[in-house]
């Protein structure tokens, strides 16, 4: 059995097999990319709840782990050679588990960075800019009088649904090889954005539609299904 005693974060988050993926995180789009990915391969795992409500992610143990203070974030007991590994970003750790499994990215050099093109999209591109969005729409930003800051996010959103929506007709997928990491990073951040967010409207979501195309085969994966509600309450 693995010792990880030596790692403080499970001081906070104690791991109940130790011998198993430990993940910290929250069901939000960047959190369940890597729950969704660990439950479409089987890869055994623990997941643990990293609440923000109260500022779980600014306690010592967590920043041991991550020192950026985001989720997720996760420690692999049987990492490269053997050895245990932590690692944050959640791009990052999607690219691990894929090359640890070998599984959700092509081995074919060609397609495998078409993928990582696409993932380094979402994370340089769609996260950001719908997460802004996401602020002034939904939180503290609708009440700003000045619509300048929303509207520069809702034209930059509309602009990279438009990437995709032209990219996706005649595919099923973003990659012509099949299902990705590429998926699992840029839809449930195209699900928050029409759902939690409620911004459909505002981005004239409704345009585009080989994006909802899509979205709705990739919610219909049972395992999709089960990664968003992971951690659970």
């Amino acid at each position: 059995m693995k010792d990880l005693s030596r790692f403080a974060i499970t001081r906070k988050w104690p791991a109940r097999h130790p011998d198993r993926l430990q993940l910290y995180s929250l069901p939000t789009p960047n959190g369940v990319k890597v729950s969704i990915f660990l439950e479409e391969t089987g890869l055994p795992y623990e997941a643990h709840r990293v609440s923000f409500d109260s500022q779980d992610q600014l306690s010592p143990e967590f920043l041991s782990l991550n020192p950026n203070n985001k989720i997720p974030a996760i420690l692999d007991p049987d990492g490269p050679g053997g050895e245990p590994l932590a690692l944050f970003e959640s791009g990052a750790i999607l690219c691990y588990l894929a090359e640890k499994t070998g599984q959700l990215l092509p081995s074919d050099p060609a397609q495998r960075y078409q993928a990582l093109q696409w993932l380094m999209f979402q994370m340089g591109g769609v996260g950001p800019m719908f997460g802004q969005l996401g602020f002034f729409h939904k939180f503290a930003g609708r009440e700003y009088e000045d619509k300048r800051p929303r509207d520069r996010y809702v034209a930059e959103s509309r602009r990279l649904l438009g990437v995709l929506d032209r990219h996706l007709a005649g595919r099923d997928w973003m990659l012509d090889s099949g299902y990705s990491i590429a998926d699992i990073a840029i839809f449930p951040w195209v699900n928050n954005l029409i759902g939690f967010y409620a911004a459909g409207e505002l981005v004239d979501y409704a345009g585009f539609a080989q994006v909802d195309r899509v979205l709705k085969t990739f919610l219909a994966r049972p395992a999709v299904q089960r990664g968003q509600q992971i951690p659970a309450a």
